[in-house]
């Protein structure tokens, strides 16, 4: 009995979980919602392990699925590990900022969640609950999102920032989810037994995910959907019409005409997006602004990670490191040349971009065992009339698992993906008969053996939770420091955050609290107070330790060196002795672990001005050029340079070389009059560039 109520917990909290995670945010605590996602996965998946175990030990047996999938998926997160393991910043690739959707904790989670899903929804009864709730969820996301687009003020929940925020992720995940909604309403109508009531309802919701989509307008999402509604139709035609060789004519035969008018759909809405494809989106008044690395840089920049790591990569969750280290230069023609891109064009090649050949082949071993397994098995299911269950679940998860290849779909996406991937390896493997069962009460020998282990997987997922709930604390206090309004509450907020969880970029906000800490002191002259001028030697000690502190934290990260470089450039500024060398080489540094990045080449110009080094400022600026041909403000750098020399025919070339790029651009017509006329301007003073400001959340 009390198993049996053990077992139902640990189906309720995996359920609950599943049905939740479309839906799940934290309203009114500026939380995001990918990271509220993240705490809905430890709780749930936390105590399912946890009530699953509890009743092993009242039967004294285990049963597992028999399957090579789950295999291979071990063999992944086996890579991870390694990878992780092997990595300069371990600490990074392990856990990340905030159970980041690359560290290994959160790969990890993943599997957990695959696993637990195929051992506690084996049973088609079981399939059917969370089908079903999936379903309502499903709808209720589509009917939420579709009020917010009507009337964003009253549904913001304090989290929403415009129309385009959601409770799934991005603007583009949230129509990769109206996309599988859309896919998940058509395959029940098809080939599932429905009621009147649902008649009705289900091509409703359709209808409802196909508007989402339209405002989304991803052409991602017409693609998949309408692939996979053309190959329903298909199917269901060829099943359903053709007439053997003395068989009487089936009246019940129904044309899939639901799979027929989608399908026509995306072809009309991808074929004319420009006619179709924006009048929606016009007419809500909603852009789809979201960038990413294409395809293309994203294999660049994993050939060269591959170049340099080739078995293990640089370690899970160091894309963004990569991406600074091997970006295309071409890049610094767009407008994003500066930008620091933390995932590739998709969720699955970022993953797989930092770890290495061993990880990629090992995911290539998972996807031939998936499609091949689920194919076989999905036809012979539905020619045979049997467990009719597996088929959505294996389509299902194969257009999330395309989804989050061709796009960086986010935790609900990947999450999701592995579920149903879960489901259906748990019902094939049980339908085959391939279930392990273990009894271990029978051998005191083995009895001691999994009692142990149970009693670990209990205890570890015990102190992973609360590990992880300290670190999703932190957030909020992070998040207070960055929104406050005095700086000592900044600092107190800040120094909580640093207590529940260390990393670089609370680090470099610490820095700079007291950076603005010790400017606004120094604001004050001469009317200091003894306590004050205390808090004055402090505050720069500590704001050289946090930015110190963040580059041991992860010595691979440029934006560390750079906050470094502009700490010292501030300190310079105030008289501090040796301040300009050291943000020297800290630039130095971070152009290392960016080397195509012509904004710290100007940095470092900035700084050699500074230490009246005009030839190392001019070859530095004249690098940021190289770089970028049309960086204006090297050009202003070097104008600066040349009218500090008297070489005032160079600082007008350089002038109006810049103002050729910007000809409107008031503030530099403004400095060009100033180099005209320079008594009245202050054209001679030193070529510095303005600090980094304080990081944002992330």
């Amino acid at each position: 009995m009390r198993s049996n109520i053990f077992e139902r917990l640990s189906f309720l909290s995996l359920c609950s979980l599943v049905v939740l995670l479309p839906l799940f945010c934290l309203p009114f605590t500026n939380i995001p919602v990918e990271t509220s996602k993240g705490l809905l996965l430890v709780a749930g998946l936390a105590l399912s392990i946890i009530f699953w175990a509890i009743a092993r030990f009242q039967d004294g047996k285990i049963i597992l699925p028999k399957s090579w999938l789950l295999v291979s998926g071990f063999g992944i997160v086996l890579v991870f590990l390694l990878s992780a393991l092997f990595s300069k910043t371990p600490q990074v690739s392990l856990f990340g900022l905030m159970y980041d959707i690359g560290s290994f904790w959160f790969i990890f989670s993943a599997y957990l969640l695959m696993l637990m899903s195929s051992i506690v929804f084996r049973t088609s009864k079981r399939a059917k609950i969370v089908l079903f709730g999936v379903i309502s969820s499903s709808a209720l996301v589509l009917i939420f999102q579709i009020i917010h687009l009507f009337l964003p003020t009253v549904t913001k929940l304090g989290i929403f920032a415009d129309k385009t925020g959601n409770v799934v992720g991005s603007w583009n995940s949230l129509g990769l989810f109206a996309g599988f909604s859309s896919l998940l309403f058509i395959l029940i109508l098809e080939f599932f037994p429905v009621t009147k009531l649902e008649k009705i309802l289900l091509p409703i919701f359709i209808l409802f995910s196909i508007f989402l989509i339209a405002a989304v307008n991803f052409p991602l999402i017409w693609i998949l959907l309408g692939i996979s509604c053309l190959i329903i139709f298909v199917y269901k035609v060829s099943i359903n019409f053709p007439k053997r060789e003395g068989e009487a004519e089936n009246k019940n035969r129904i044309f899939p005409l639901i799979s027929f008018i989608v399908a026509i759909l995306c072809l009309l809405f991808f074929m004319s997006s420009g006619l179709f494809g924006n009048f929606i989106p016009n007419h809500l008044n909603v852009t789809n602004s979201e960038v990413s690395p294409s395809l293309s840089a994203t294999v660049s920049v994993t050939r060269g990670v591959l170049a340099g790591h080739p078995f293990f990569g640089i370690g899970p969750n160091r894309f963004a490191e990569a991406w600074a280290m091997h970006k295309p230069a071409l890049m610094n023609g767009t407008a994003f040349w500066d930008a620091t891109f933390s995932s590739g064009s998709g969720l699955l090649p970022t993953l797989f971009s930092t770890t290495g050949y061993i990880s990629i082949l090992a995911c290539l071993i998972f996807v031939i065992l998936f499609i091949v397994g689920g194919g076989k098995s999905v036809f012979s299911s539905l020619s045979k009339g049997m467990n009719l269950e597996m088929m959505p679940f294996f389509v299902l998860s194969l257009y999330l698992f395309i989804s989050s290849f061709f796009y960086s779909a986010g935790a609900v996406i990947f999450l999701l993906a592995l579920v149903f991937a879960g489901v259906f390896i748990g019902l094939r493997a049980f339908q085959k008969g391939g279930g392990i069962t273990i009894s271990f009460y029978n051998d005191h020998r083995r009895s001691f053996f999994f009692i142990l282990v149970l009693i670990l997987i209990v205890v570890g997922s015990t102190a992973l939770a609360f590990k992880y709930i300290e670190r999703f604390i932190s957030l909020s206090y992070f998040g207070k420091a960055l929104t406050s309004t005095t700086i000592p509450e900044a600092e107190a907020s800040i120094s909580k955050a640093l207590s529940l969880n260390v990393n670089d970029l609370y680090l470099r906000t610490y820095s700079q609290i007291n950076l603005l800490k010790l400017d606004s002191l120094l604001k004050k002259g001469e009317s200091l107070s003894d306590a004050e001028k205390a808090g004055l030697q402090t505050a720069l000690t500590e704001a050289v330790n946090g930015a110190q502190l963040a580059t041991t934290y992860n010595a691979s990260n440029y934006l560390n060196f750079q906050a470094l470089g502009s700490l010292y450039l501030n300190l310079g500024s105030l008289g501090v002795k040796d301040a300009y060398s050291k943000a020297a080489d800290a630039y130095k540094t971070a152009s290392i672990l960016n080397p195509n990045n012509p904004g710290i080449k100007l940095s470092m110009a900035g700084v050699s001005s500074a230490l009246l080094n005009a030839k190392d400022a001019k070859d530095y600026a004249n690098a940021a050029l190289a770089l970028k041909p049309d960086y204006i403000d090297a050009y202003l750098v070097l104008a600066q340079l040349a009218k500090k020399e008297g070489d005032n025919t160079g600082a007008m070339t350089y002038s109006q070389m810049a103002l050729s790029l910007a000809p409107t651009d008031p503030d530099l017509i403004k400095f060009v009059d100033s180099l005209k006329n320079p008594k009245n301007s202050g054209a001679d003073q030193e070529v510095t560039p303005a600090p980094e400001s304080i990081p944002k959340k992330p």
